[in-house]
């Protein structure tokens, strides 16, 4: 695995503590587990897990009610679970980030993960949420960063979806 492949968690924590994000939402996922990790480690920010994506949702809009910001991490896979939530966002004009690592994408084994896979920026879009994508590495923290401060000074809802070569296929062996 290439330094870009190991940085670009890090990097993103980065970027979401210089936004000053307080409160993390995550549901559990092998592509963010360096990024859970340092939400984790950090003393400024709160890490949350959720039993499912929609609660994230609600978590982040009662975050901003509360005077801080919020982040939601999830696999494309429960973007679905968060589309009737979304109206939420958008009737209230909370801001929203979301960072999304996808599934249902080249390479993919687990035909489950291919239909939510394939429409996860339609489902966003179809709720209002501006939708940006990484496929390098490299990429990441920088639309991360971006996507944090229209979310935060504009109150808007934005998506980071985050490639599956850049957090790499899930392999089932037998």
């Amino acid at each position: 695995m290439d330094q870009d492949h190991e940085a670009w968690p890090d990097d993103v924590h980065r970027a979401l503590a210089a936004a000053a994000v307080r409160q993390v939402a995550y549901v559990p996922d092998a592509g963010l587990t360096g990024l859970i990790g340092a939400c984790q480690a950090d003393t400024a920010m709160t890490a949350v897990p959720l039993t499912t994506e929609e609660e994230g949702v609600a978590m982040v809009a009662g975050a901003w009610l509360g005077g801080q910001r919020g982040v939601l991490l999830m696999q494309s896979s429960g973007v679905g679970n968060c589309v009737n939530m979304l109206s939420l966002i958008r009737v209230c004009r909370f801001p929203l980030l979301a960072i999304v690592t996808m599934r249902g994408e080249d390479g993919e084994t687990n035909p489950w993960q291919l239909p939510m896979g394939r429409n996860t920026r339609a489902a966003f879009e179809m709720t209002g949420v501006d939708v940006h994508r990484a496929d390098a590495p490299g990429d990441v923290a920088g639309l991360v960063a971006e996507a944090a401060h229209a979310a935060f000074s504009d109150c808007q809802a934005r998506a980071v979806l985050i490639g599956q070569g850049v957090v790499g296929v899930k392999r089932f062996e037998d």
